[in-house]
């Protein structure tokens, strides 16, 4: 499983985590839902919005994107797919923002000169890999550090982290829940992806190097095509 995959179920099963980011954690999470909703013409999907609902216009709309590489034409696309959002679906918020979450601030483009007024009041940019000089609190630097740490470090991070939720959010079950046990899952399988090289270098086939490893060849496969 992708990590901005895991990334948008945590935040849509546990919404305090994205407000306690964009420091605002006395915001109600029960008055938004968190949705992925299609932009038909261009045939795109936005990767998440916290929109809110009935009765509850007053407050803003969340554009969620997380990045994790460096895209010339980000900003473009983000701001685009956006007002076609707002041309198809008409959502009757008056205010919204644009939250984009790097993993590293050298993934960023800046953003075109052009597009100035929109960053000054609509956007908002948070860097994971430099939370934890800002803000002391455990759980959002847990959080941050599962997502940009290299995968052998997250299976340690991913147990001690998942711990902190439970017990700073009071979720007894959490354990027991699906995304729970996905995120401990993509820390391990990519954890077994770093032998990967070393098995093809002693001549293994793909299907050997997925039983010997425990993983899906096809997995196997888009990791060597990756990597190649």
């Amino acid at each position: 499983m992708k990590t901005d995959v895991i990334f948008y179920e945590l935040i849509k099963e546990l919404p305090q985590i994205f407000f306690e980011l964009i420091d605002k954690p006395d915001t109600n999470p029960n008055i938004y839902t968190f949705i992925a909703p299609e932009v038909k013409q261009q045939s795109f999907r936005l990767d998440g919005i916290f929109s809110t609902i009935q009765g509850f216009e007053n407050e803003p709309l969340y554009f969620v994107e997380l990045q994790t590489y460096k895209d010339e034409e980000f900003y473009e696309r983000l701001f685009g797919e956006i007002f076609v959002y707002f041309r198809q679906y008409k959502p009757a918020n008056s205010d919204w923002y644009a939250i984009v979450i790097y993993d590293k601030r050298i993934h960023e483009t800046p953003p075109h000169p052009r597009y100035q007024v929109l960053v000054e009041q609509h956007l908002r940019c948070i860097y994971l890999n430099e939370l934890s000089t800002i803000t002391d609190d455990s759980l959002t630097r847990g959080i941050a550090k599962l997502f940009i740490e290299p995968p052998t470090k997250a299976i340690s991070l991913a147990q001690v982290t998942l711990k902190e939720i439970e017990a700073m959010l009071n979720l007894d079950a959490f354990t027991k829940t699906r995304l729970y046990q996905s995120i401990l899952t993509k820390t391990k399988i990519e954890a077994k992806l770093e032998l990967v090289p070393k098995c093809v270098d002693k001549g293994m086939s793909v299907q050997e190097i997925a039983e010997f490893l425990e993983v899906d060849a096809e997995i196997i496969k888009k990791y060597l095509q990756e990597q190649s």
